[in-house]
């Protein structure tokens, strides 16, 4: 027998294997649960190439019947659209930028430093993943107002610079990734405490960085809720927010919110494309501990 495969390592991996009729039950799910998730971006991409009346034809029609590209056309010469895209991407960006480096060095700091109410802290911190944000939308609003704060760049930005989810992320990543050994090497050769986070720990969470960085990007450009709330002045809409006000604006055009929704699409989904790799990596190192 071979005694690569005869250890009781090898006889773990190949009992956690599944069947040949439980990886046929798998990909089956696998395949389901794709096909559910897709069915949303399928069916918006064929309404965007529909006429308004046949969106709401009965029955349905997955291939649309004229073809027609109007939509696109009276979405980019009637509305700002491109507008909306350029504030979600830079408010999306410069969030994306604070989260990860706020997230990386609070993280940082609960993984690898002791002081006085350190559990405490990270007990309150990690407990309000438990609040929905409809909970704190109005009080967090009224904060922003009296403080003299709500100008829609600052507003959209930095309330959420150090989101407990991605603090969460980077501690258990460093702990992990970062042995002390190096930490205390480098405070011997007189790094200050940010030199040291700077040049030795930040290159080595590169794996969750690129994780935290595509949910975070995913999350801001996307988001609705808040933007709705704080922003009114339209020059400031971002691409939800401004396919949301299509529905108030002579009737609800359905057809200029289909084609706004698959040109808003694409960034996210080029961001996820090309960042999967980290997004897998990071989330999986994160998941295992040593």
């Amino acid at each position: 027998m071979n005694a690569a495969t005869d250890t009781p390592e090898a006889a773990a991996r190949d009992r956690r294997r599944p069947s040949g009729a439980g990886r046929i039950a798998l990909y089956a799910t696998l395949v389901l649960l794709a096909l559910v998730y897709f069915a949303p971006l399928a069916w918006a991409l064929s309404s965007s190439f529909k006429e308004r009346s046949e969106i709401f034809a009965f029955p349905p029609r997955l291939w649309p019947d004229p073809v027609t590209f109007e939509n696109f056309a009276n979405l980019l010469a009637e509305q700002p659209f491109w507008r909306w895209m350029l504030m979600s991407t830079v408010v999306a960006l410069l969030s994306t930028v604070a989260v990860v480096f706020f997230c990386s060095l609070a993280g940082f700091g609960f993984a690898k430093y002791e002081f006085r109410g350190k559990r405490l802290l990270f007990d309150v911190m990690f407990s309000s993943l438990a609040i929905p944000l409809a909970v704190i939308l109005v009080p967090l609003f009224i904060l922003v107002a009296k403080l003299g704060l709500a100008h829609p760049l600052f507003a959209l930005i930095v309330p959420w610079v150090a989101p407990a989810f991605g603090i969460f992320m980077m501690r258990q990543y460093t702990e992990q990734a970062i042995p002390d050994e190096l930490l205390s090497a480098a405070r011997i050769d007189g790094c200050s405490e940010f030199r040291i986070f700077w040049s030795i720990v930040l290159p080595l969470l590169r794996p969750a960085i690129g994780a935290l960085g595509v949910w975070s990007f995913l999350t801001t450009y996307n988001n609705l809720l808040w933007p709705l709330v704080i922003v009114s002045e339209p020059e400031y809409y971002t691409v939800p927010l401004g396919l949301q006000a299509l529905f108030g604006a002579e009737g609800r055009q359905y057809d200029l919110v289909m084609a706004g929704s698959i040109l808003a699409a694409i960034p996210a989904i080029a961001v996820f494309i090309l960042l999967r790799k980290q997004l897998v990596s990071g989330l999986t190192a994160g998941a295992v501990k040593s």
